[in-house]
């Protein structure tokens, strides 16, 4: 085990979380915004955007919508805790505090957007019940959709995605503070977009899901309300500004380094294809990279993308004979799935650990069981909930 490579990704690691500072990120735009009568925060990064915000505008009133991991009390504001990545009843609860907040609102709006919007503000539209949106957001998760796709559906569902902050703020003007956690920075997805244009329409949400397989598994309230929607009105003016990204958080991590390193392209789609293509375009020395991918859930296990990818990368690395590596692959905001986890360091003895301790990792993979694998090799990228999101950072090394 190469322990100085590994305490070394680690602190790289750190620097590109460090790079995502929520409260640094909002504080170098705040003297740019107009005096707000309403701050409202949502999302992972949601507290601390909004202690950053307060300290500028003090007295203002203030809701931040955050997951229950990072809620913490901010000072002068009312916080409110939800499910994430499955909404829940307090996060319905939390989202018609906000639409009452705007509805009344009587003079300019600050919005802090990071990502996790989607799941922990839930405005179920028309018929559908927060539980039709529970169930299609479950199915979502485990289909293989990327974030653009997955958005794509759950604007549609919602009287606040998709530009609907907007139109309950009006005639009130907004501006928008956005921490991306999407790869491209396409404001549209990012929490799904509250206050930019929709994705697409209704009828392109049914379409995905028609040609995904999934549309006769989504709840029949949802199938009706996309079969009758109209196309909305046009979305009052915003102001949209991004303040920090998965970008610039590789940015950092390069920074960070003391020797030779290479930049990937953003890591995309399905965790297989990911972990051949980042193999193939490692050389010896260091690897960098950001992005997103997906995971197409088969099994019952526990788990998340990035501690999936880390053990295939592990794998892929077995069958090309590598012999002095490390790996780590992490989310920026501490929480890779349903777990406590971040992600997974691997290495070249990662593999050999989980067989001494009795795993079979062909069959925990096939159970989406990577948790389990990695807790046997004492793997797992333990990092708490850091209070932030710019989606997943990855650092490989090669001796």
């Amino acid at each position: 085990m190469a322990t100085n490579d590994r305490e070394m990704v680690q602190r790289v690691f750190a620097a590109g979380v460090q790079a995502a500072d929520p409260a640094a990120a909002v504080g170098r735009l705040l003297g740019k915004v107009e005096m707000p009568v309403l701050i409202v925060a949502i999302g992972k990064a949601a507290g601390r955007m909004a202690g950053a915000a307060l300290a500028h505008f003090p007295d203002t009133r203030c809701l931040v919508v955050t997951n229950y991991e990072n809620a913490t009390p901010v000072a002068g504001a009312t916080v409110f805790a939800a499910g994430h990545p499955v909404p829940d009843e307090n996060g319905a609860r939390a989202a018609q505090a906000v639409i009452a907040a705007l509805d009344a609102a009587s003079g300019p709006v600050l919005a802090l957007i990071s990502g996790g919007g989607s799941a922990l503000l839930p405005a179920p539209a028309d018929n559908i019940t927060l539980a039709d949106k529970a169930a299609v957001n479950s199915l979502l998760l485990g289909a293989g959709l990327d974030i653009h796709g997955m958005n794509l559906i759950r604007q549609q569902l919602s009287d606040l995605k998709g530009g609907g902050f907007l139109r309950h703020a009006a005639p009130q003007h907004v501006t928008a503070l956005i921490l991306s956690d999407v790869v491209g920075d396409d404001l549209s997805t990012i929490a799904s977009g509250p206050t930019v244009a929709p994705i697409g329409t209704a009828a392109d949400a049914a379409a995905l899901l028609k040609t995904r397989g999934l549309w006769d598994r989504v709840p029949q309230a949802v199938r009706d309300h996309l079969d009758a929607a109209q196309p909305p009105a046009d979305l009052p003016d915003a102001q949209n500004i991004l303040v920090g990204s998965n970008a610039q958080s590789v940015a950092a991590m390069e920074k960070a380094l003391s020797e030779p390193y290479h930049v990937l392209a953003p890591v995309e789609g399905d965790v297989k294809e990911a972990a051949k293509l980042i193999c193939d375009q490692s050389g010896p020395g260091v690897t960098l990279w950001g992005g997103e991918t997906t995971v197409n859930l088969q099994g019952q296990g526990r788990g998340g993308r990035n501690q999936e990818l880390a053990l295939r990368i592990a794998l892929e690395a077995q069958a090309r004979g590598w012999t002095s590596w490390t790996c780590l692959q992490g989310g920026t905001d501490g929480r890779d799935g349903p777990t406590d986890a971040a992600g997974g360091l691997v290495d070249q003895g990662t593999l050999e650990r989980i067989a001494a301790k009795g795993g079979d990792i062909d069959a925990l993979l096939a159970n989406n069981d990577s948790y389990a694998a990695l807790a046997l090799a004492d793997d797992l990228l333990i990092t708490d909930a850091t209070g932030t999101n710019v989606a997943d950072l990855g650092i490989l090394v090669r001796r």
